[in-house]
């Protein structure tokens, strides 16, 4: 049985296609015989399936050696596939954007038209696009070939905190936050908006909360003097972390600060009363639309949010706001 590397396609005739695409799933049927991409054709050589495949251009006859030292095919990919194969699984090399394989269900094949993941495999050193990801899982592989596997979304972020809050209530704003000296109970004990400084105390805001009340009416101060003071004391940050809370308060999730966990926020979906107050679930940072994100970032986020058991999310400031979630994953 011979294989040949015609250009970027490695092509086999009817042997070839019931040996490794009817029985093991191997490549693509055309015309009733066997194309492979070079990442597959490389993982049989690797198996000793094949002895060689030979180039039609030059004549030369490549083992796996041979062929991944080539030009045709990335070690990055061929080491993702040996893994996902190792893991019972079949694949697909793909040309879909933001994705390099198509991972069907074990037990299942490219003949049952049912994929489990999109897998984006990149080594630790490839700068990410926030864009780019979403609905893609990256096969991360780090200097050691050890493979991370993150799991990338487009959540619904959603709550159900609702509180009927006053208006026009005195405020003072201080250096880098806002006092409520007679604060409602409804603020802090329903909204969960600040901090009291003492029991029956006066409420501390952040800037962040402060400007959100204030541009709802809730207290009886300026917004803009507010922002402008969020600016002084944080930069242009200040207008996208507002933009995301305020969104966030929109759909019913209360933000409050994610310092102690390295990020912007942490939130509550659910908040009826501070006395029942369950644990936070997410962790948000906030980055400008087009940020590009180091796969050692990720990893470091996921990994922190896992260990306070919250999922990572991450809020895409442009013209708009998009949230992306990324998780470790196990395939």
């Amino acid at each position: 049985m011979e294989l040949t590397l015609d250009g970027s396609t490695v092509r086999g005739g009817r042997q070839a296609r019931e040996r490794f695409h009817d029985a093991r799933g191997y490549g693509r049927v055309v015309d009733g015989d066997l194309e492979l991409a070079p990442v597959e054709a490389a993982h049989l050589l690797y198996r000793g399936d094949v002895e060689t495949v030979r180039d039609a251009g030059s004549g030369d006859r490549l083992d796996f050696r041979a062929l991944l030292s080539s030009d045709v095919v990335s070690e990055i990919d061929v080491l993702v596939y040996k893994d996902l194969r190792d893991r019972g699984f079949y694949l697909s090399p793909t040309d879909e954007p933001n994705a390099d394989f198509l991972v069907y269900p074990r037990g299942k094949g490219p003949w049952d038209d049912e994929i489990v993941h999109r897998i984006r495999a990149i080594s630790e050193r490839t700068a990410l696009s926030a864009r780019t990801l979403g609905e893609t899982v990256l096969a991360v592989v780090d200097e050691e070939s050890s493979i991370t596997y993150l799991e990338t979304g487009r959540p619904d972020v959603r709550g159900t905190t609702d509180a009927d809050l006053p208006r026009g209530v005195p405020a003072e704003l201080l250096d880098d936050r806002v006092f409520v000296w007679e604060p409602p109970a409804v603020l802090y004990e329903r909204g969960f908006y600040g901090q009291p400084l003492d029991d029956g105390g006066p409420l501390q805001l952040s800037l962040l909360e402060a400007a959100a009340l204030a541009r709802r009416g809730v207290l009886a101060l300026p917004a803009d003097g507010i922002v402008e003071r969020g600016r002084t004391v944080e930069g242009e940050r200040f207008d996208r972390r507002l933009a995301v809370y305020r969104a966030l308060r929109d759909r019913n999730v209360v933000p409050k600060t994610g310092y102690k966990f390295g990020a912007d926020f942490r939130t509550y979906a659910d908040v009826e009363h501070v006395e029942e107050l369950g644990h936070s679930e997410l962790l948000v940072r906030v980055l400008p639309a087009d940020h590009a994100f180091a796969p050692r970032d990720l990893a470091l986020d996921v990994r922190l949010a896992h260990g306070v058991r919250k999922r990572m999310v991450f809020a895409l400031v442009g013209e708009t706001i998009e949230w992306l979630s990324v998780s470790r994953l196990t395939p």
